[in-house]
């Protein structure tokens, strides 16, 4: 198992102490302390977005999207038990620290579903907009924390958030394609009938 207190290297020729990742140790602290801190960030962000999902799903009118926001909750859940297999990587209990980016994100889902009409194309494409919005900030915090992850050498970690990683930016095209496929076009024809 993978532990992020790994032996150090002793530099020949000289007396600073490297990890394998040819980091310098303290340095190294620092740079595993913000990593720990952001992977805590993150996993508040996942589990508050295992509670946003299932409203963004009920506020849905199109069943591709409903079904799009479904299967995102069931990874959602996933990346929640991968991030926690991180924590017992790093010798960590898993805590969660507020994600003020997150917590906006999902206030402005929820404001667009307030300001939208019920069953219309309209309030589908502001979701769309909202839930793309969240997967940008995953797809650059899961892709910031896995090249932190492989410079502290943390390759085992690495390879989950990169796993974690593909899921979102899968999602975000799949976002892309139901847009683009029916409900931008839907949404523009409502706005046409009431002028």
């Amino acid at each position: 198992m993978e532990k992020a207190t790994k032996k150090n290297t002793q530099e020949k020729g000289g007396n600073a102490t490297k990890s394998k990742a040819g980091v310098p140790e303290e340095a190294r602290s620092l740079l595993l302390k913000f990593f720990t801190d952001e992977i805590k960030d993150i996993y508040w962000a996942e589990k508050h977005l295992t509670k946003a999902l299932p409203k963004m799903k009920t506020a849905a009118t199109s069943e591709e999207l409903q079904l799009a926001f479904q299967t995102h909750l069931e990874q959602t859940g996933q990346h929640v038990q991968r991030l926690e297999k991180i924590f017992g990587l790093l010798d960590q209990k898993a805590q969660a620290k507020k994600c003020d980016a997150m917590e906006g994100l999902i206030k402005e889902g929820e404001s667009i579903v307030d300001d939208t009409d019920e069953g219309t194309a309209t309030r589908d494409v502001g979701l769309i907009f909202a839930a793309q919005k969240v997967e940008h900030y995953e797809i650059a915090t899961y892709g910031g924390l896995s090249q932190l992850a492989t410079t502290l050498g943390l390759d085992e970690i690495a390879g989950i958030l990169g796993e974690t990683l593909a899921e979102e930016k899968e999602t975000d095209e799949l976002l892309s394609e139901i847009a683009e496929s029916n409900i931008n076009y839907e949404a523009a024809e409502e706005e046409e009938k009431t002028k």
